[in-house]
């Protein structure tokens, strides 16, 4: 047997950041993700969104590779809003994404992050925090 433990944590964003993730919506959306991805054995250790964007904290398993497990619920979730979830509004996610290494040090930290996005976002809009995300981790834009 293989003992894995690879944590990712997934950003990205709406088309064009639209602001389209309602509060009425959200709830919906977070659902479906996670009924989808255990259908698909992607374990989600924490996930959350605002209107224009979500963080999803995932631990790989064996045979998943983060472009795989991102197209997986990007791809899905944007069919199902579009044309199973009865909503109405046209979806799609950005084509980028960030995926980062998660340390088992930093695991709840992240948690929490996830956890607290509505507080977080009254003090910095999800354009600063990309901008951040991507600094700190050494990204380059193109």
């Amino acid at each position: 047997m293989s003992y894995i433990k690879i944590f990712i944590h997934f950003i990205w964003a709406t088309k064009n950041r639209e602001k389209l993730i309602t509060k009425e919506t959200k709830p919906k959306l977070l659902s479906h993700i996670k009924k989808n991805a255990k259908e698909k054995n992607i374990f989600i250790d924490t996930i959350n969104c605002e209107a224009d964007h979500i963080h999803i904290l995932i631990s790989l398993g064996k045979d998943q590779t983060v472009s795989k497990v991102a197209q997986m619920i990007k791809g899905e979730s944007s069919y199902w809003w579009n044309n199973e979830s009865g909503i109405g509004t046209n979806f799609q996610w950005q084509d980028e994404y960030m995926a980062v290494s998660v340390s088992e040090s930093a695991l709840e930290r992240v948690r929490e992050y996830i956890r607290n996005q509505e507080a977080h976002h009254r003090k910095k809009m999800f354009s600063e925090e990309y901008e951040l995300f991507l600094r700190k981790y050494g990204f380059k834009k193109k």
